[in-house]
């Protein structure tokens, strides 16, 4: 087996009116919130879908589907805690993870060292393996004209002596 793999995730919500802005763990002040079954955590699902994809392990919406009332309003720093959980069962760790948001507003700059400890934190790892960057899409697109918020990310697994 290899003993490193790489994953990719991606994931996009809508803003909409009378929801908190939940990103990286982190609320926002903001007028809007992201719009989803759980608390549309933007950043957190991009990161659980590049965590699970270096597994094999499908996505999201595999282990956590939108159908299942269990999950609505869901924190997704606890389900990302249940995806570090399950890795380590499989003798999975996490090397790093690189992660930017997409966002035209709101400046979320000052928010970006707490989103890193509360992932490193759900994932048991140090915080210097976990980076989150933002960046606008100069009021291009669906970002750009403030609809909703998209997060890239990549991660990276080493395989223990279970794998």
């Amino acid at each position: 087996m290899t003993k490193l793999r790489i994953g990719h995730g991606y994931d996009v919500h809508r803003l909409t009116e009378g929801r908190p802005l939940i990103v990286g763990g982190v609320t926002i002040p903001y007028e809007r919130g992201l719009d989803g079954h759980s608390d549309a955590d933007v950043l957190v699902h991009a990161v659980m879908d590049a965590l699970l994809g270096a597994a094999a392990l499908g996505d999201i919406g595999k282990l956590f589907p939108d159908q299942d009332a269990a999950y609505k309003n869901a924190d997704s720093i606890l389900l990302l805690q249940q995806v570090g959980r399950k890795l380590t069962q499989l003798g999975w760790q996490v090397v790093n993870v690189d992660a930017t948001l997409i966002a035209q507003a709101p400046k979320v700059a000052p928010y970006i060292t707490a989103m890193r400890q509360r992932i490193a934190e759900a994932l048991q790892v140090d915080v210097g393996q976990i980076s989150v960057k933002a960046t606008t899409e100069e009021h291009l697109g669906f970002t750009g004209a403030g609809l909703g918020m998209a997060a890239h990310a990549v991660a990276l697994l080493e395989a223990g002596e279970l794998c």
